[in-house]
């Protein structure tokens, strides 16, 4: 199963929980960047692919009604 279907099978509350808790990591991951503590900076894009498939499965949710 690829990551957008699991992300699919979830609530709408569940998405908005998982977009405010990536939300989160990805501040905290620019603030590391920029006081140079970042590792690590691929995760940067992952959070942000992880964002952009909780809203599109939101938006084809809010469409399909």
């Amino acid at each position: 199963m690829t990551k957008f279907e699991e992300i699919k099978n979830l609530s709408a509350a569940e998405l908005e929980a998982k977009e405010k808790e990536y939300r989160q990591e990805l501040f905290n991951l620019r603030f590391q960047l920029a006081t140079g503590q970042l590792e690590n900076t691929a995760r940067i894009k992952q959070v942000r692919k992880e964002i952009a498939r909780i809203k599109t499965a939101l938006r084809q949710e809010e469409l399909a009604k």
